[in-house]
This record gives structure tokens, C-alpha cells and sequence, in this order.
């Protein structure tokens, strides 16, 4: 643990045993990481932390002498105040998850500890950020890039842990953050609930019924991932194959079905290399992604 263990009030210079020290402002931080052992891993969330975090958290505790977890809910990367609004949020649930996961550091400032008066500057991304999700959001991935700059910046791990379930975002941050030499990026697999749904902070939302709902985007997944192991190379059959699972389940409301080049993200015709089988979908007010590789 980072300082002395002796109880203090969240933000001084010192952490009370088994639970992480809390600060809010960029000097706090600044301060506690000066004398923080390294090597540090950051664990970037924006809260309502579940079982993929603690998968993450517990990577980082394998491999650096300092975990830090974020907590922070980025407005830069909604779309509408509505849905910054719904995000849920719950700290005192978070902080107990990080005690638990023998978290040293949480950093969760307010949007001014973030953004200054006065803040003008954006990170543009590049090709890998356009289609998809780039796409359906516009604006998102720029302000994803822009937020974890910011925290790589002020934090300065030696490697920083994002889950493979939003496989777009980890592209576009692994590529941000070998561009702007912030730190090194490691990807995590993602965590998935018994019927195979991908562990998401979004999933609190879903009714019971669009709940168990929900568990066909894993078998749709499954589906196109069959296909391909059974020796299909046409990328459009084996989208065809998880469209048809998909279209089982009449809660499912469709965004997208994609099959693209695991590294550019561009649609293939033909299956003939490493490829990224995804998907988003509606059910209700919530919507859902996941991938699988092939």
C-alpha cells in the first residue's frame, strides 16, 4: 500500500490498511505517485465496477508493485446528456470492490480535475476509429482517446488494462498509446456471465426479460465463429450465419454485424487471415456489444 497504514481522510497524503488511498485533484495525485513503488499499472473505468474490472485489477496486482484504478464518467464520450445522466454510478460500492482487489490507489476528480478551465484540445484518432462504432457514435472514440491521454498523462503507468469486450476502443488506444509513447497497453479477455453475456456496467439496465434475452448475442457470436471453423471463408455467409441467431430472438433489434481485419477493422469478403467477428444490438433503451476473434 502507498503511505503509512493509518486511517486518514480520503485524499491526504496516506492510505488506511486494506483499503486504497482515494484522491480527487491532479496535485494530490501528483504527490501520492511520487513516492508510489513502481512498476504501475492503471486500471482506467468510469465505475460500477463487476467481475470483468475485477478480472483487470487482478492482472495489475499480478504484475505491478502499484495498482491504480480510475474512477471517472467521461461526458466527452456520450452522445446525448440522457445517456451521461444514466450511466450508473455508485463509489462507496466501487471502493469497497477495490479494497477487496487490494487496489493501492483510486483516482476519481471531478470534471474540472479533469478538464480545466479553459481546456481546448482533443485527441483526433485515426482509421481504426471510423467504422463501427466510430460510425453509430460520432464523436465518441475522440473523446475516449482525449480522456485516457489525459489520464495516462497524469498517472504514468508503466502498462494500463482494458478489457477485449469493447475490442474497437482497445484499438484505438493501443494505437494512441504507442503513437503518444503514454504507456504500454494490455489487453484482457473479456468476462462473461454463465449464458455466455459479456459482463458490461451497461447490463444493469436490462429488464429480466431483455436480460435473458441478451444471452443471443454470445450464441450469435458462436454461430459465425461455428462457420468459420467449419471451413467457410466467405465473410458475408458466416455474417448471414449470426444475423440468422440473432433474428431468433425478436427483442433483438439489430445496429450492426461485422466481420472485419483484426488489426485495420476494414469488412472483409473473404476470411483468409486474422479477423474480428462483432456486433452491436438494441434490446429495450440498452444497447449491447461483443465480439469474438477468428
Amino acid at each position: 500500500m502507498i503511505g503509512e497504514p493509518e486511517a486518514v481522510a480520503p485524499g491526504a497524503p496516506g492510505a488506511t490498511a486494506g483499503r486504497p488511498l482515494v484522491v480527487r485533484s491532479r496535485g494530490e495525485l501528483a504527490a501520492v505517485l511520487a513516492r508510489a513503488p513502481r512498476p504501475l499499472g492503471l486500471v482506467p473505468t468510469m465505475g460500477w465496477l463487476h467481475a470483468g474490472h475485477r478480472s483487470l485489477i487482478a492482472r495489475a496486482r499480478a504484475e505491478s508493485a502499484t495498482v491504480a484504478v480510475s474512477i471517472f464518467v467521461n461526458p466527452r464520450q456520450f452522445g446525448s446528456p440522457t445517456d451521461l445522466d444514466r450511466y450508473p454510478r455508485n463509489e462507496a460500492r466501487d471502493l469497497a470492490i477495490c479494497a477487496e482487489e487490494g487496489v493501492d490507489l483510486v483516482w476519481a476528480p471531478g470534471v474540472d480535475d479533469v478538464y480545466p478551465a479553459g481546456f481546448d484540445t482533443a485527441v483526433r484518432v485515426g482509421a481504426v476509429g471510423r467504422p463501427l462504432e466510430g460510425a453509430a457514435r460520432p464523436g465518441h472514440f475522440e473523446g475516449v482517446a482525449t480522456v485516457v491521454a489525459i489520464l495516462l498523462g497524469l498517472v504514468r503507468p508503466e502498462r494500463a488494462y482494458f478489457g477485449m469486450k469493447d475490442a474497437q476502443q482497445l484499438r484505438v488506444i493501443a494505437r494512441m498509446a504507442t503513437d503518444l509513447a503514454l504507456a504500454t497497453v494490455v489487453p484482457c479477455p473479456t468476462v462473461r456471465e454463465p449464458d455466455g453475456l459479456a459482463m458490461s456496467s451497461r447490463n444493469v439496465h436490462l429488464s429480466p426479460t431483455e436480460r435473458a434475452a441478451a444471452a443471443v448475442l454470445h450464441r450469435a457470436l458462436q454461430a459465425g465463429r461455428a462457420r468459420r471453423d467449419a471451413g467457410e471463408l466467405d465473410a458475408e455467409a458466416i455474417r448471414a450465419a449470426v444475423r440468422a441467431a440473432l433474428a431468433a430472438e425478436p427483442l433483438a433489434d439489430v445496429e450492426y454485424v461485422s466481420l472485419a481485419d483484426d488489426a485495420s477493422l476494414a469488412e472483409l469478403e473473404r476470411v483468409d487471415g486474422p479477423a474480428l467477428l462483432s456486433l452491436a444490438v438494441r434490446f429495450g433503451s440498452t444497447r449491447l456489444i461483443d465480439n469474438v476473434t477468428l
